[in-house]
């Protein structure tokens, strides 16, 4: 088989495995509260953040179980070997048999009672720190929804470019027909015909690139969701018709305070950074426990000769323990973790300032949506009837071609214009709940 031959077949497989690919593929309709569900199920970054969450419960509650009674069991036995008796000047040593058969066994049993406060403080830093883990799950939640937005209205905007391209290649077609009749009739030139086939070129160029970005788009929204590759996504057609509910930027800062995550971190952080303090402190404060032995030894080697019987002997009692050491060594530690409160606090209030600064811009950027929106509704509304009368002047030879061709870029250029004014309005709304953690 020849090289061509070769080449042929290989370039016919690979068109066979795309139609079948395209007849494969799934369509399926996907509303934003479908997909935010599916993200919260499928989502591997999400799944990543919610064992998060568990590891801090499980931290819970072994910092819980700190409270709980310490007991040590312990068992030995041994071979033990004579004793040597000597006097006080290390002289006339003598043998002193002892059983070699030795055992030992003990029980031991303390309950703290009183901690200078390290066990409540340690607990109480597990629970802030599974609250902590829930906001991140919270926040990576946010982000995850926010990034398939974007996805999403990509998509949708890049739909509803091919279709604008596509009515923009049929507009054009029927004026190339309209142009080969009159040349025909010696009405037209044959530049005239060439130029708007250029046109049409382009257009179908345009075409291939936006079908192309959405693929991609689509790969990757498929990928975040975990759904079968073959998936084809179609937008919720309802989407831009949807109105969007004006709210003063007051109301908007309000919900920031309220629900955006980053505020609620920085506020559990100087919690934490206070029951560290407080941990530190604990230190410096006496440990009060109460203790319970029971010792079982064999033989009794106190005396001499050794007794060869076990020994049996138990206690209960109160165990204070204070580490005078603390008094000075511990001074620095604390004023580090003051420093740290300080710190946390600091950062309270700056989260607060560059949460209110956000939502300020964008408002604003939704407000410039909103008056975008409106200018390109009237410019689509001047394009097209701009370009109805330069037709009409062209088919009555009132106007060149270049008129013409001018009339029409407006056109495409209003249309084009007008799809991205609504997909922008809808992304600022969304973007605007995502920075008060609202979506």
């Amino acid at each position: 088989m020849s090289k061509i031959m070769r080449l042929i077949v290989l370039l016919c497989a690979m068109l066979c495995s795309q139609t079948i690919c395209a007849q494969n593929a799934h369509r399926r309709t996907l509303g934003i509260d479908e997909m935010f569900r599916l993200a919260d199920e499928n989502s591997q970054r999400i799944k990543t953040f919610v064992t998060g969450t568990e590891t801090a419960a499980e931290a819970v509650r072994a910092a819980k179980a700190q409270r709980l009674p310490d007991m040590d069991v312990s068992a030995s036995a041994s071979y033990l070997g004579n004793g040597r008796v000597w006097n006080r000047g290390f002289r006339n040593g003598q043998n002193v048999p002892i059983p070699h058969f030795g055992n030992s066994f003990s029980l031991q049993a303390s309950q703290v009672i009183y901690a200078g406060g390290a066990i409540n403080s340690g607990i109480a830093l597990a629970e802030l720190g599974e609250q902590m883990a829930n906001l991140d799950l919270q926040k990576n939640r946010q982000e995850v929804r926010f990034l398939l937005i974007g996805y999403y209205l990509n998509i949708y905007q890049l739909n509803n470019q091919e279709q604008v391209f596509k009515n923009n290649i049929e507009l054009t077609k029927m004026v190339i027909a309209n142009m080969v009749s009159r040349h025909k009739e010696g009405a037209a030139l044959k530049n005239d015909i060439t130029r708007y086939e250029l046109q049409l070129e382009q257009l179908n160029l345009q075409l291939a690139k936006v079908q192309d970005a959405r693929q991609i788009m689509n790969h990757q929204m498929v990928t975040t969701l975990h759904l079968p590759e073959n998936t084809e996504i179609i937008p919720d057609s309802t989407l831009l018709s949807k109105t969007v509910i004006p709210q003063t930027e007051n109301k908007w800062q309000a919900l920031a305070t309220e629900y955006n995550v980053g505020v609620e971190q920085a506020e559990l952080s100087v919690n934490i950074n206070k029951q560290k303090l407080k941990l530190e402190r604990s230190s410096q404060l006496p440990n009060l426990a109460l203790i319970a032995e029971n010792h079982l030894n064999g033989p009794i080697t106190i005396e001499i000769p050794a007794i060869d019987k076990n020994f049996n002997y138990w206690f209960v009692g109160v165990g204070l323990k204070y580490n005078i050491s603390s008094l000075f060594k511990n001074n620095k530690k604390i004023s580090a973790a003051k420093l740290s409160v300080r710190r946390a606090e600091e950062e309270h209030s700056l989260v607060l300032e560059q949460i209110e600064n956000a939502v300020h811009a964008s408002y604003i950027d939704l407000k410039t949506a909103y008056t975008e929106l409106q200018t390109c509704l009237k410019s689509t509304e001047l394009a097209d009837e701009n370009y109805k009368i330069a037709s009409n002047r062209y088919e009555n030879e009132l106007a060149l071609l270049t008129e013409l061709l001018d009339a029409a870029n407006m056109k495409l250029d209003a249309d084009l214009g007008l799809v991205n004014a609504r997909i922008n309005l809808v992304y600022n709304h969304y973007k605007m709940k995502y920075i008060t953690h609202t979506l």
